[in-house]
């Protein structure tokens, strides 16, 4: 797997098999940062991290700070593996459930989550991401494309079976 565009465009992420994770594919990367828009000086938070790969890649697009949100440990050495051979110095591992994590986080520009599937409560998830998200902020859920949302999104695209759905944080 391989970071799409950026700083550290071409560069690989390591990644085990037999690893509790769904890497999100570059299709759908390249769709979600394609409606983001240009990330420069925007704070990115990738929940459910997994690989990683999502972070690393805004990242290489300019975001910072990057934070990485994973509650797996060997999944949390792994990304700061990759953190370490991309010379990653903005980006911050947290080693957590993002549940209980929640009331620490503060406000988000980006606020990503890619849960996974048919084990996370997405109707508590959502309001809880949005509510971290600064104004005009943008939430982004990659879930199953059987997954029942509730209202609010602003736009869904449909990738085979994964569905990426966004929110916005209005200004109050």
């Amino acid at each position: 797997m391989q970071i799409i565009t950026g700083q550290f465009k071409g560069r690989k992420i390591k990644t085990r098999s037999g690893m509790r994770y769904r890497p999100t594919t570059g299709l759908i990367r390249k769709s979600v940062f394609d409606i983001i828009g240009p990330l420069s000086g925007k704070s990115f938070l990738d929940l459910f991290a997994g690989s990683g790969i999502m972070g690393f890649e805004a990242l290489s697009r300019g975001a910072a700070p990057v934070s990485l949100i994973e509650r797996d440990r060997k999944t949390v050495y792994l990304l700061r593996e990759n953190a370490d051979r991309l010379g990653t110095g903005e980006t911050q591992i947290i080693a957590a459930d993002v549940f209980r994590h929640f009331r620490r986080l503060g406000q988000w520009d980006i606020i990503f989550a890619d849960p996974p599937y048919g084990q996370v409560d997405l109707e508590a998830l959502i309001p809880q991401a949005v509510s971290h998200l600064t104004d005009d902020g943008i939430f982004v859920l990659e879930s199953s494309g059987d997954d029942k949302l509730p209202p609010g999104h602003f736009r869904e695209k449909r990738v085979g079976g994964t569905s990426v759905t966004f929110w916005e944080k209005q200004n109050a």
